[in-house]
C-alpha cells in the first residue's frame, strides 16, 4: 500500500523568480526532466557503474574541495575516497565480502557515508539502522539483516550491550575508533584483484519506520543508489558550488543517499547535522552558505511556525527539495523565507513508484509527462477510505481514478530486462502484494494479480 493522495495534472512550468540566479530562472520543467535523463544515461550500458566505483574518479576531479562537512569533522573529496578505501581494505582483511551484511548504527556524520561506501566497495551489504531503536525492535533489525558483524558508535553501545545475551554466538561488535583503519592504504582497490560490484548487487538494507509493526529491511541495490544520486543531481541542477543542508537521518534513503549522492556526483558539498533544529536552522544555512535544503514536509511547517529569525531572509538558498510538503504550508513557507524554487517528489525506498513536481505547483506531489509514460507506469486507483482496499467493478477489476480524485498509487513491475533502479528488490524477510498494470493508457484498467 502506498497511501491516499492527489496527483496533479498541471502542465505549468516554473515561472522566473525575481532575484533568482540565472540558471534557476531558466530552469523549466522540461529542462529538469532532460537533465535527469541525461545524467542517468551512463548507467544503461555500464553495469559496473555505481557510486562506490565512481568515487575515485570524482575525487580525482574535485580533489581538496569539501565533500562532507560535519559538526566536528570535514572530509574533502580526496579524504572521503581515501577513507572509503581504508574501510574497504579493513573489511577484506577480516574476510568480509559479498555474502556478508555489516550492521551500522551511528549518528549522522561524514564517517557514516565513508563506512558504507567503503564496505560496499568490498562487496558487503550494509544495514543502515535507526539510531532510536532499542530492545526487541533493535534485536529484530539485527536478526532481519542476518548480520553477525556490527559497527556501533560509542554513544549507541548501551542498547546493543543490553542485547548481548540474545545476539547470535560469534557476533562481533566494533566501535569505529577501534577499527584502526589508518594502517590500510588509501589507494583505490584494484578491480582486477577485487572486482567491482555490479548494479544488480545488493548494497544496503534500509529499514521501514515500523509504524505498522517491526521495521522491515528493504534491499537496495548499487543500481538504485547510482540512479537516485544521478537523477536528483540532474533534477536539482547540482553544480560544484552548491552546498546542501542535510539534517535528515542518514539511515534513511533521503538523508543518507539522495542528499549525499546527488551532491557527490557533481562535486557539491553537504553540510551534515545530527538532527533538525528550528532555532539553529537559519544560522547554519546562512553562516555555512548553503544553497539547497533537503526537507520532509513537517520541517517546513516547524520553520513556518517558528518565531522570526534575523537571518531568515539573508540566505542563499536557491532550492528546497523533499516530500510531504502540504499545500497549506507550501506558500507560507516559500513566501515568508523567500525560497525561489521547491522540488517536491513522491517515492518509497523499496517502491517502483516515483513522481516529481518540477512545475512547483503548491500541494501537488508530481505528475508524469507524456513522453515518460512508458518509463513511469503509474496509475491511481479508487480505494475504500475505511479499509484501504481497492474498489472493483463488476468484473473484479480495479477502477482508475478521475483527475483530481484521491486514490492509491500503484506501479507496474518491470520485466527482468530493463533498468536496475526500477526493479523491485523486496525485503529480507517479507513479500509485498504484487499488482500488474495492463493497457493503462488506452483502457484505463488496472488488474490486480
Amino acid at each position: 500500500m502506498i497511501g491516499l493522495m492527489n496527483l496533479s495534472q498541471s502542465s505549468e512550468t516554473q515561472r522566473r523568480t525575481p532575484n533568482t540566479p540565472d540558471r534557476i530562472g531558466r530552469a523549466s520543467a522540461l529542462n529538469a526532466w532532460i537533465r535527469a535523463l541525461d545524467a542517468t544515461k551512463i548507467l544503461r550500458d555500464a553495469p559496473l557503474t555505481t557510486l562506490t566505483a565512481m568515487l575515485p574518479r570524482i575525487a580525482g576531479t574535485h580533489g581538496d574541495r569539501p565533500a562532507l562537512l560535519g559538526q566536528d569533522e570535514q572530509l574533502t573529496y580526496q579524504g572521503l575516497a581515501a577513507r572509503a578505501s581504508r574501510y574497504a581494505r579493513w573489511a577484506i582483511a577480516r574476510g568480509l565480502g559479498k555474502e556478508h551484511v555489516v550492521f551500522l548504527l551511528m549518528p549522522n556524520c561524514p564517517d557514516y557515508a565513508a563506512i558504507w561506501l567503503g564496505l560496499t566497495r568490498a562487496g558487503c551489504a550494509v544495514a543502515l539502522v535507526n539510531t532510536n531503536l532499542a530492545s526487541d525492535a533493535l534485536l529484530h533489525s539485527i536478526q532481519a539483516a542476518g548480520s553477525s558483524h556490527l559497527i556501533v558508535a560509542q554513544s549507541l553501545l548501551p542498547p546493543v550491550t543490553a542485547l548481548a545475551d540474545r545476539l547470535s554466538p560469534g557476533t562481533s561488535v566494533w566501535v569505529p575508533a577501534d577499527l584502526e583503519i589508518t594502517q590500510y592504504s588509501t589507494a583505490p582497490l584494484d578491480p582486477v584483484v577485487h572486482p567491482l560490484p555490479s548494479q544488480r548487487d545488493r548494497a544496503l538494507l534500509i529499514y521501514t519506520s515500523g509504524t505498522t509493526g517491526l521495521p522491515k529491511a528493504a534491499n537496495v541495490s548499487h543500481g538504485r543508489i547510482a540512479e537516485w544520486s544521478l537523477w536528483f543531481a540532474g533534477m536539482m541542477d547540482v553544480q560544484a558550488d552548491d552546498r546542501l543542508y542535510n539534517c535528515l537521518p542518514m539511515y534513511h534513503s533521503i538523508g543518507g543517499i539522495v542528499a549525499i549522492g546527488s551532491m557527490l556526483v557533481n562535486g557539491g558539498s553537504v553540510l551534515i547535522r545530527d538532527r533538525f533544529s528550528a532555532s539553529r536552522f537559519w544560522d547554519d544555512v546562512v553562516d555555512r552558505d548553503c544553497t539547497i535544503f533537503q526537507y520532509i514536509g513537517e520541517l517546513c511547517r516547524y520553520l513556518s511556525l517558528s518565531p522570526p529569525h534575523p537571518k531568515e531572509r539573508r540566505h542563499r538558498l536557491r532550492l528546497a527539495c523533499g516530500n510531504g510538503l502540504h499545500g497549506d504550508v507550501w506558500e507560507k513557507f516559500q513566501q515568508r523565507f523567500g525560497i525561489p524554487r521547491i522540488l517536491e517528489f513522491y517515492a518509497a525506498t523499496e517502491g517502483i513508484v516515483s513522481l516529481y513536481n518540477v512545475e512547483g505547483k503548491p500541494g501537488a506531489i508530481g505528475r508524469i509527462p507524456s513522453f515518460l509514460a512508458d518509463r513511469f507506469p503509474v496509475a491511481l486507483i479508487r480505494c475504500d477510505p475505511a479499509t484501504g482496499e481497492p474498489l472493483r467493478d463488476a468484473a473484479g477489476r480495479c477502477i482508475a481514478c478521475q483527475p483530481d480524485e484521491p486514490g492509491e498509487a500503484i506501479g507496474q513491475l518491470p520485466k527482468t530486462e530493463g533498468p536496475v533502479a526500477r526493479h523491485f528488490d523486496g525485503y529480507t524477510d517479507h513479500i509485498l502484494c504484487i499488482v500488474d498494470l495492463q493497457n493503462i493508457r488506452d483502457r484505463r484498467e488496472v488488474v490486480a494479480a
